[in-house]
């Protein structure tokens, strides 16, 4: 376990931990990478921890993804232009961008909340109604959490290949069935935010009127604060455990 695991759990503090550069042991000549990050973990809950700290960017990413919507909702309730709104939002997310490559960090996470603000702007001066920002997001969690939903109840839990990302056999996991219910406890703990989502925007999208003041705080705080929420229960049933991470064999 290196350094950042120890003291941060789940999620990383800057852009070290989004891009896997700090605590990775690189690997031997000859090695795969896959095999070089599994060497760098002795359980599957460090494993997890790490991989899921560089999928989500840590702290700064999930804020930078936050951004751009506060922006865009803020500017509308204020203005009632969704032409303004849009620019405004588009322009954080821009300015987010300059910022990560003035500092020359990594602007993966920035260019994701770049596209998706410019899809919801998209949407929104389509149809002229600001709440319509809204409905690629909706449709989104909504995607992914089928997507988990279903791959918990076909006993392929998504978290499972993250396990198989760092020990180089993407379906190993499944053969140890202590690994498998931990997966599928996790791969539950990713999909409940998606529901969440889901359950309290779409109802209020579909009210009459015009329901973007309340969507843009519904989206805001079921956004990062919800999924941080999420990963400190993930990182908490993973202190518990100490399920040990076993490459797979390579003959000789």
């Amino acid at each position: 376990m290196n350094e950042r695991e120890a003291n941060g759990g789940g999620v990383a503090a800057d852009d070290e931990g989004a891009t896997g550069g700090a605590g990775t042991s690189a690997p031997a000549a000859g090695e795969g990478t896959a095999r070089g990050e599994g060497a760098a973990h002795d359980t599957v809950e460090a494993a997890v921890r790490a991989q899921l700290s560089k999928a989500l960017g840590g702290v700064r990413g999930m804020i930078e993804a936050a951004v751009p919507t506060i922006a865009f909702t803020t500017a509308y309730v204020a203005s009632k232009d969704v032409k303004l709104a849009a620019s405004i939002g588009v322009g954080a997310a821009v300015l987010l961008l300059v910022v990560r490559i003035a500092q020359r960090s990594t602007p993966q996470f920035v260019l994701n909340s770049l596209v998706g603000i410019a899809i919801a702007a998209f949407f929104a001066l389509r149809s002229g109604r600001a709440e319509d920002a809204f409905v690629p997001g909706i449709l989104l969690n909504a995607a992914y959490a089928v997507g988990m939903i279903f791959s918990i109840a076909v006993r392929w839990p998504v978290v499972g290949f993250i396990i198989g990302s760092v020990t180089g056999d993407p379906t190993g996991w499944r053969s140890d069935p202590g690994v498998v219910r931990l997966c599928t406890r996790l791969t539950w703990l990713l999909a409940v935010p998606n529901v969440l989502r889901v359950a309290v925007q779409y109802p209020i999208y579909l009210a009459d009127g015009d329901q973007s003041a309340l969507l843009g705080p519904a989206k805001i705080v079921m956004g990062w604060p919800l999924q941080v929420a999420a990963l400190a229960t993930m990182v908490w049933l993973l202190a518990r455990g100490r399920t040990p991470l076993t490459p797979p064999r390579h003959s000789a």
